[in-house]
């Protein structure tokens, strides 16, 4: 048993390696033109060993969109929008946590600027598994949640890839509370004296 645990530590280890390498060239070049040589030599393996994991490239690309979409369908299933459009940042204290478990890697995923496709995929992804949670519990129609969520998510990932690109930065926190302001209360909400610190002091 302790062997067995040794083992499965190591394959997540080097599968992480994997990912942040990864991760960290998309930031970088285009999806295109990273080799499984290029990945092996940030994440300090071998040839041998990457494949003994994946069979190539867009396997490593199916597991991070796979893992994003999980990660963001465990915050959505804690959400009841009734309890939390008072408070709504109890929505981002969740996301927040996450993000900060591993934050060289969310960096580099939200730094990419030349692979477009592969972000807008992953949007959608995150757009469709928010219309369901938010259908779910409140009437509305397909095309005012298409245009509520198209608002919400491109600008929560454009707000999160200005973070990770700015110097000096805010706390995750600050910048995560400052998205739920604008989401749920809109500008008014952020110019309205005292609305952040109103929020901060109820979480």
């Amino acid at each position: 048993m302790e062997e067995r645990k040794t083992v499965d530590r190591r394959t997540r280890k080097t599968k992480r390696a994997i990912r942040h390498a990864f991760a960290k060239l998309l930031s970088e070049k285009d999806i295109n033109d990273i080799t499984i040589r290029d990945i092996a030599d940030l994440a300090d393996i071998n040839r041998k060993t990457f494949y003994n994991y994946y069979s190539g490239i867009y396997q490593v690309v199916d597991e991070i969109e796979n893992e994003i979409v999980l990660t963001f369908e465990s915050v959505l299933g804690e959400v009841d929008l009734k309890r939390d459009l008072n408070n709504p940042y109890r929505i981002f204290e969740r996301l927040t946590a996450i993000i900060n478990t591993d934050l060289d890697f969310y960096g580099h995923l939200l730094s990419m600027r030349r692979n477009v496709s592969l972000v807008s995929k992953i949007v959608t992804m995150l757009k469709n598994k928010t219309k369901e949670a938010l259908l779910s519990q409140i009437e509305l129609d397909d095309t005012t949640a298409d245009i509520v969520l198209g608002y919400a998510i491109t600008g929560m990932i454009a707000a999160f890839q200005q973070w990770f690109n700015s110097d000096p930065r805010q706390s995750i926190e600050e910048i995560s509370r400052t998205i739920s302001i604008l989401l749920f209360h809109g500008l008014s909400g952020i110019l309205t004296t005292g609305e952040i610190n109103r929020i901060a002091v109820k979480s």
